[in-house]
């Protein structure tokens, strides 16, 4: 079996972002356990805000074409006013308008951090829900991780619980969904 290549797409862009922060423990975590792992930045793509009159942009079947050479997609967000931030929501309509490919094959999983306790609890449920509408299969354990002042170590290493656990626990749940598939 051929190594499993585990996209990660963020929420935000924002340089000193919490979920980058969060992104960066969980593709440590990814190597660690033997898979590669890949960066798939929405900044890099160039999606105008999703309007049904405009023409595909170009960089949406970059996009498509990076999540398809997928074998899972770990997506961490920010929550904005309970909801998902703007650009992750329009990234998904872009490409749910041109196939579910990319939503159909990798498995996903869903993170959050938030500065607060409650770990953007409200985003990974709408998430998870929005994802299973474009017929993703989303592995059962999301990483909330709230408090983010004190979820790192000075390495950026996560290490509050029970994040930590369900970091352990929803990468071991990709790759093995992602085996039982190959």
């Amino acid at each position: 079996m051929s190594t499993p290549i585990i996209g990660f797409i963020c929420g935000s862009l924002r340089k000193e972002s919490i979920n980058k922060t969060l992104q960066s423990a969980l593709m440590g975590r990814v190597k660690a356990a033997g898979a590669r792992t890949i960066e798939l930045d929405l900044g890099a793509y160039d999606l105008p805000m999703f309007h049904g009159d405009l023409e595909i942009p170009k960089g949406l079947k970059t996009l498509m074409a990076d999540m398809e050479a997928c074998d899972g997609i770990i997506m961490t967000t920010p929550e904005y006013n309970g909801s998902l931030p703007p650009l992750l929501k329009n990234a998904i309509d872009w490409v749910s308008i041109q196939g579910k490919a990319p939503f159909t094959e990798p498995v996903y999983g869903v993170a959050s951090c938030s500065p607060g306790p409650m770990s953007g609890i409200m985003c990974m449920r709408q998430l998870n829900y929005i994802l299973m509408r474009v017929g993703a299969e989303v592995v059962p354990t999301q990483v909330g991780t709230g408090n983010a002042k004190s979820a790192f170590d000075d390495q950026g290493a996560l290490v509050a619980e029970p994040s930590n656990m369900l970091a352990d626990k929803m990468i071991g749940q990709v790759l093995k969904r992602i085996s039982q598939k190959k």
